[in-house]
């Protein structure tokens, strides 16, 4: 296999493609190198873990088609390092020759025939908005556990809609909630989980115009340009999360989002660092007053102005749950609505009734 193309172009297409590289022990080593193949004035650049693989094709002068697979971090490292300008990459035998004006590297490459057939399975595409399907994973993909244990928590839930397409997320300790009005991806009644790290990966490589979706039996699969990232859908039954959903909450707090943020991020910092941290959150008309305190470090109050309608009261939440929820919030108002310290919180945006984020209180 021999090939050149621009420096730049060639980062950018391992940089995508690396991030689906395994960097879990006790797997195929081979899936610690990027799977290469030239053919037909192109590259084709894919990484893999098995659950998640992303491929990537770029332009290139190709002189000898071939496949070949390299170690992701040492490509990634000396590609980026490179001077601007072409880049050759010449693979004979067990050995992977890079080399770009004055500059020559020489890698042992991986056995290509060790690393997974990866079939793209037969899907039917629906073309959806990008920057609107990305813009939705980025409120509710954080709410996704990060806990392999639980691997049903670790996805993103997407149902169908009589108005279009639902996108759920829930670690148990808060549920973010998302409805994209006229985005129709599954059939009536019909719903999947797809992986929130593979979702993640979607809205960072999603720049501008559509996105073609496809589902299968087992898979899930994003075409965007050149990129094509295919994900294992999880398997198993999400939690009832509509049961989990107060209504009629008496208590209404409404105000400026990101002077909630900013006031949040300045009290916890006293107890940055710590196990169990806690801010608590007295409401009352006209007003809140927002504290933090650490034993050995010591207290932090704030105060901001805001509509309150309801009984007075305080409660605590996680500081970093509640600025996720805020910062999914699109209206510059925030709206927090509660029943009691230990009933959770229905977080959402004035006037918006297209994301909800439920957050549970600690106890403070």
């Amino acid at each position: 296999m021999k090939f050149r193309c621009e420096r730049d172009m060639l980062t950018e297409a391992i940089t995508s493609a690396q991030r689906a590289v395994t960097s879990r022990t006790g797997v195929l080593p081979v899936l610690s190198g990027l799977f290469m193949r030239a053919e037909d004035g192109q590259i084709e650049i894919v990484g893999s873990d098995l659950d998640l693989t992303i491929r990537v094709k770029i332009d290139a002068d190709v002189d000898q088609a071939g496949d070949a697979v390299v170690s992701a971090r040492l490509l990634s490292d000396i590609v980026k390092r490179l001077e601007p300008g072409a880049v050759s990459i010449d693979v004979s035998q067990d050995e992977a020759r890079i080399s770009s004006r004055r500059s020559e590297f020489t890698l042992r490459t991986l056995p290509v025939g060790e690393f997974p057939d990866l079939p793209e399975p037969e899907l039917e595409f629906v073309e959806i908005d990008g920057d609107q399907f990305a813009a939705a994973i980025r409120q509710v993909a954080p709410s996704s556990s990060k806990d392999e244990a639980r691997p049903i928590l670790t996805g993103v839930l997407l149902e169908s809609t009589d108005d279009g397409l639902r996108l759920v997320s829930t670690d148990s300790y808060r549920l973010a909630v998302r409805d994209l009005a006229g985005t129709r991806v599954l059939e009536s009644g019909k719903n999947v989980l797809v992986s929130a790290k593979a979702l993640g990966e979607l809205q960072r490589a999603v720049t501008e115009g559509p996105i073609q979706v496809g589902f299968g039996a087992g898979d899930a699969s994003f075409q965007l340009g050149s990129t094509t990232i295919l994900s294992r859908l999880i398997m198993g039954q999400f939690p009832a999360y509509r049961k989990l959903i107060p209504e009629n909450q008496p208590n209404r707090l409404i105000l400026e989002r990101e002077a909630l943020g900013d006031a949040i991020r300045r009290v916890k910092t006293v107890a940055q660092g710590r196990d169990h941290v806690s801010i608590r959150i007295a409401m009352e008309s006209g007003r809140i007053e927002i504290t933090a305190s650490a034993a050995d470090v010591g207290e932090a109050r704030d105060e901001l102005d805001a509509d309150f309608t309801g009984e007075g009261m305080t409660v605590a939440f996680n500081p970093d749950f509640l600025l996720d929820g805020i910062g999914a919030i699109e209206t510059e108002r925030v709206v927090i609505e509660t029943t009691d310290s230990l009933k959770p919180a229905v977080i959402m945006g004035e006037d918006d009734s297209e994301f909800l984020y439920l957050l549970m209180p600690v106890r403070g």
